[in-house]
């Protein structure tokens, strides 16, 4: 059975997605069966996947509302080893229509049962936000991996973020653990970036990611093509880095085994 794994943090613009895009792929380049659940509305996992999602027939949406099997849903990318369900502009609208409908909170849970077994890893990538949409996808997972950037303000919101994976283990998911901390945008020549790692370090004790994701213009420019960092600049400083954390992921899985 496949481990499922929500990239969640609530505060926007963390790297979310560009973990989730360049994790994925790397380690479906080392041969891991990988499965990607974007149910962010705003879809930028899918695009950076090369999904046009303004044309396809099923989506996320019909997947989460209960139109369509998670199998009628499931799309390959140009990556082999590596399936989407993707976003879609509908998906925002979503949140209101789920209010009436029964189990609402463990939709993506019963969805994700029957597929579970076809892959290695199922990443949910979460919506920045605490709504429905989030609580089914921290209700479906096993683990929550946690992306910070390496900024001003990197822990502000960080006890919220706690809280909330707290409140969904009391109430719909007792086994909620988390899997690790990726901290990015490092740069080394500042001292904003060093003390933010310890402070990071400090707060989540034992639970962050040794590996440390740089600053880099190719990890901001493989989006627009809708290209994985590995696909776009495999020697980039960006790609070097998501294939070792990939490696040390794996590492600490098998550990764990």
């Amino acid at each position: 059975m496949g481990k499922v794994i929500a990239i969640f943090n609530q505060k926007g613009g963390v790297g979310k997605t560009t973990t989730n895009v360049n994790l994925s792929a790397c380690l479906a380049v080392k041969g891991k069966k990988i499965l990607v659940i974007d149910i962010d509305p705003q879809g930028n996992t899918s695009s950076g996947l090369g999904i046009d999602k303004n044309s396809l027939p099923t989506s996320m949406y019909d997947l989460i509302i209960g139109n369509a099997d998670i199998s009628q849903c499931i799309y390959e990318t140009n990556r082999e080893n590596l399936s989407i369900v993707p976003s879609s502009v509908q998906l925002a609208g979503a949140e209101i229509e789920l209010t009436d409908l029964e189990g609402r909170e463990m939709r993506l849970k019963q969805a994700i049962q029957d597929v579970k077994h076809a892959y290695d890893y199922i990443f949910v990538d979460c919506p920045p936000s605490l709504g429905l949409l989030t609580i089914n996808s921290l209700t479906a997972v096993d683990s929550v991996l946690i992306p910070i950037q390496c900024e001003y303000y990197a822990l502000e919101g960080v006890s919220q973020l706690m809280n909330t994976i707290e409140l969904v283990k009391k109430n719909l998911n007792p086994s909620l653990d988390i899997q690790g901390v990726v901290l990015s945008m490092f740069d080394g020549r500042t001292n904003l970036s060093i003390q933010v790692v310890d402070e990071v370090k400090k707060y989540f004790k034992g639970k962050v990611y040794t590996t440390l994701i740089p600053r880099n213009v190719r990890l901001a420019e493989a989006p627009s093509y809708g290209l994985s960092i590995i696909e776009y600049d495999a020697k980039s400083k960006g790609a070097e880095a998501y294939s070792e954390l990939a490696e040390e992921f794996l590492d600490l899985e098998e550990d764990v085994i």
